[in-house]
């Protein structure tokens, strides 16, 4: 009998897929808080970080070698969620703050340099979904290169949707409702695109991913036969789109799920783990869509560690 945590991989023997970069970050000790998410520019091979803690640089820069650069600070104050969108004209940043005070509550753009370019929200005001741009506790962000914005929001507040806004900040479609009901969420906690026009939802505590048209906001379908031991924190395809990298982070694993690349999204496909050591609770994760490296942010072991493609 395979208990449920021996998983076993459909494809026997098959190679492990990737292996712990034990050289990167150079210097871990710039991590001074809880590293709770990460993003790569990998046009131009940086590697950001947010963590917190009391009077501890919450962004920190790293190149892809794994040298610390820089960190900035302002108006940042408890990140949860960050992306880098790269345009033909130029770099930004998106964090999510879920914090309490006077910036939380808000989504934000920020220049590669730490200037902040816009804010998105009420900062400091917690608001509930009959207004589309009050956030409460938004979790995460993806920006496509036509400047549309996915947010889900939130990490346990009294929103539990999935917004999606114009290049100018305009309500397009808004999906869910707190519940366990399809398209309904209990905390949206990760989301990102595919180039197929399909919006993927780590829909944490109701332990599945759900999915929608990202025209349309229409429900595509949902997965949950993997995530019986453990919901979804993060969802980030893979390079080639072939899979999706999730984090478990109550069981401290990453699963590897076959992505169905166009039609039926059908029941997940658990590829293979990739086992954690205890402890390390792995929030989001990042990859760089050039070298296919996947970078985990640990809260539990206050890090970002990089795996490498075999």
């Amino acid at each position: 009998v395979v208990k449920a945590f021996d998983y076993v991989s459909p494809w026997k023997g098959q190679q492990q897929m990737y292996k712990l970069d034990i050289g990167w970050p150079k210097i871990p000790e710039y991590f001074t808080g809880q590293t709770f998410c990460v993003a790569v520019d990998s046009l131009h091979g940086l590697v950001y970080v947010g963590q917190r803690g009391d009077s501890v640089p919450k962004v920190l820069v790293f190149s892809e070698e794994g040298y610390f650069l820089y960190s900035w600070n302002d108006t940042v104050e408890m990140p949860h969620g960050i992306f880098v969108l790269n345009t033909a004209m130029d770099s930004s940043v998106w964090i999510t703050d879920v914090g309490t005070g006077k910036y939380g509550h808000t989504v934000k753009q920020y220049s590669p340099s730490g200037k902040l370019m816009q804010i998105l929200g009420t900062p400091g005001n917690a608001g509930s979904s009959l207004i589309p741009l009050q956030f409460d506790q938004p979790a995460d962000i993806f920006v496509e290169e036509s400047g549309d914005i996915y947010v889900v929001d939130g990490d346990g507040g009294m929103n539990n949707r999935l917004l999606k806004l114009s290049n100018d900040y305009r309500e397009i479609w808004l999906a869910g409702a707190n519940g366990t009901g399809i398209g309904q969420f209990k905390i949206p906690h990760s989301v990102t695109v595919d180039p197929v026009g399909r919006v993927w939802v780590a829909d944490r505590d109701n332990k599945r991913i759900q999915v929608f048209d990202k025209v349309t906001g229409e429900w595509l379908g949902s997965w949950s036969s993997c995530f019986a031991e453990d919901g979804p924190y993060s969802v980030r395809f893979t390079a080639d789109y072939k899979y999706l990298i999730v984090a478990q982070l109550n069981i401290n694993r990453l699963a590897i799920l076959a992505a169905p690349l166009v039609g039926s999204i059908g029941d997940c496909v658990m590829v293979q783990t990739i086992q954690l050591a205890d402890e390390t609770k792995p929030h989001l994760v990042d990859v760089d869509m050039k070298s296919g490296a996947v970078y985990v942010a640990e809260i539990g072991a206050q890090q970002v560690q990089r795996y490498v493609p075999i």
